[in-house]
Order: structure tokens, then sequence, then C-alpha cells
């Protein structure tokens, strides 16, 4: 079996060298970036020539890209050289109704997509303990299973294609509203002179404990926004979960009020810094 990788960002370069690893088998890689291709290269990669190629030699293609338009461009190349017995699998985290389109496209020319969105940020994919939600064939599902292990220790199928983006949007989303929740309350704290310290040993004395305060604890209080997960991307999910919401009639007044912080802090030139930055724009916003 030979793997292919599309995508070597922040997360898809850290996933594909474990695939390379760990997997045993040969894995070609694809990149915009040739620098990006190269350092894959040297931990034993081949590389491509296209995504074209990649999916003209490859059993399993695997793709991790920014957005949907990013998604479907990858597709236009992969579905004209897609067979009877492939596996696509999408993990990026995009619209669910554009990866239900494109899974049926596949369908077409008898390959099998599935969705495999992932939680987690870039230390997780280094050390290969992702979260990764997977909708589509449980069959194909289950042959992929040992390769989808080598990026992520907690794999849950979730049902018919679209399903692993449905609760991927969920998860990210509850993390926003929680983040928001104590964005406020910490402004609120700092307000009246509590620092962000006490306020969290303060907070784990009660039921607020939460894991988005633990593990950006450090961060929080010394005021860095480095990048693990960007605050735009962050956006972005919360713009799919609102449009798949949308469709449905469902009123989610929690997931339109954290629209507006991460519109507004994007507009405010935070959308490259990590998405614990939103705090700046909600305390903007308190004043």
């Amino acid at each position: 079996m030979k793997i292919g990788f599309i995508g070597l960002g922040l997360m898809g370069e850290a996933m594909s060298l474990n695939l390379v690893k760990k997997s045993g088998h040969p894995v070609s890689v694809f990149d915009l970036d040739p620098a990006k291709v190269a350092i894959l290269t040297a931990a034993g990669a081949t590389a491509a020539a296209s995504i074209r190629e990649v999916g003209e030699t490859c059993d399993v293609v695997i793709s991790m890209v920014p957005k949907s338009e990013h998604v479907q461009a990858v597709y236009r190349e992969l579905l004209p050289v897609a067979r009877a017995g492939q596996i696509l699998i999408d993990m990026s985290t995009i619209d669910v109704a554009v990866s239900v389109e494109l899974s049926a496209l596949a369908a077409k020319t008898g390959a099998i997509m599935l969705d495999a969105p992932v939680v987690k940020s870039v230390p997780a994919a280094k050390e290969g303990t992702l979260g990764i939600y997977v909708g589509g064939d449980k069959a194909s599902f289950e042959q992929v299973q040992p390769i989808l292990a080598c990026m992520g220790n907690n794999i849950i199928h979730l049902g018919d294609n679209g399903r692993g983006l449905v609760m991927k949007l969920a998860h990210n989303v509850l993390v926003a509203e929680i983040q928001n929740g104590v964005n406020e309350m910490l402004t609120v704290a700092h307000e009246f002179g509590i620092s962000t310290a006490d306020f969290a040993t303060a907070v784990s004395y009660g039921g607020a404990s939460n894991f988005y305060l633990t593990s950006k604890l450090n961060a929080l209080k010394a005021e860095d926004y480095t990048t693990a997960f960007s605050l735009e991307n962050m956006g972005k999910d919360i713009d799919c979960m609102v449009r798949m919401a949308e469709p449905k009639g469902l009123k989610l007044p929690g997931v339109l009020n954290c629209q507006s912080v991460y519109n507004f802090a994007i507009e405010n030139s935070m959308g490259r810094e990590d998405f614990c930055a939103s705090i700046k724009a909600v305390k903007l916003r308190a004043h």
C-alpha cells in the first residue's frame, strides 16, 4: 500500500512525518511550498510533482488544507484519476455540504471518500495524539484505521459522510463558547484587580474548571499569542457552523456571539495569532 499526503502546513507536516515514521508504508507528499516537501523527503518520503501524481500512484490519499475552496481545488485534480478500491481521506475542516458533495463525486469513480477532521493542535500532531472524527463508509474506515492511528490516539467513526465534520465543528465551536466565557470573566476579574493566576486557582476550586483555561493558562498569563491554532482558523470553523445550522433553522445565539467576537478580532489584525488572542477582542469590546 502506498500513502499520499497533500498539504504540509503546520498540522500536515507533523501528521505526514508520523506516517513516514510509523506506518510501514511508502509515503508520497505534495505541497505548493518546495521547502515543506524537502523536510518530508529528508525524513524518507517521496516527492510528488503534482496532486494528480499523488492520485495516480497512491492507494490511500490524505489531504489536509485550510478551507473548502482548497479541498475543492485538490479534488478537481484527484477525481479524474480516482479509481475503484482507492480511499480518499480529507482531514481538513471545511463546510459539511462541500464534503458530502465531493464524497458523492468520488463514489461515481468507484473510490471511497472519508471525512476525518482532527482535534487538538500542533503539539498533539507532532506527538501523534490527535483526536480524529470520521464520517463515511465504515468498512473503509476500518481498513485505514491503522493509518489514522499513526496520527491520532483517539479515533471515532460517527456515521455517514459529513458526520465527522459535524462533530468537529460542534467540538470547536463549543471550545470557542467556553473560551468566550473564560475571556469575559477574566475581563471582569482584571477590572477588579484579580490576577489571571489567582482567577485560575479560584476557578479550580469550583465547578467552572475547564480544559481551555488549564491548557492556555501560561499563554494567557504571559499574553503570549504564538500560534498553535490560529484565530482565523477558529473563525473559519465558527462560520462553517453558522452555514451548517442555517438550513436546519437552528437558532444559536451563543454561536453568533462568538462569530461577532472573532469577526472583530480578524478585522483588527489578530487573525494570524493564536486563537487565545480573542481575549484582546473581548477586552476591547467590553469598554
